[in-house]
């Protein structure tokens, strides 16, 4: 098998557990708050997709820890199916970090404004259909 299609394999794989870790966990945090309205599931995988991008690329950064497959299983396919703001969060960093303070704002703004209007758009043409 070539490596192209193992390093699929290992993003798919990774992506399985992501998703899976996503549903039990916001179903756990929303058991052990459940009167809430505010999404607290969607918030606590959002911060540890965060912590756990920042440690692994640390990781790599400072100890070159990970294989190319076992990042691309770890940081693309589990993180990535856990939660994409972990790479949002990770790219306005390094964007910040590398002095490009103008293109971090502006990934930001662009994020949640294009965000929320293409969901707002989404829901709209949902009813045109």
């Amino acid at each position: 098998m070539d490596t192209g299609a193992v390093k699929l394999l290992v993003i798919g794989a990774g992506g399985f557990i992501g998703a899976i870790t996503r549903y039990l966990v916001g179903g756990w945090v929303h058991r052990i708050f459940p009167g809430s309205t505010f999404p607290l599931g969607t918030m606590t995988v959002n911060l540890a997709g965060c912590f756990l991008i920042g440690l692994g690329w640390g990781l790599i950064e400072t100890r070159g820890l990970f294989s190319p497959n076992v990042r691309a299983l770890l940081l693309v396919g589990f993180l990535g199916s856990l939660t994409t703001f972990s790479t949002f969060g990770y790219e306005t960093f390094q964007l910040a970090r590398n002095g490009q303070t103008v293109w971090s704002i502006l990934n930001i703004t662009l994020s949640l404004v294009l965000g929320l209007m293409a969901v707002i758009g989404g829901n709209a043409a949902s009813r045109l259909i």
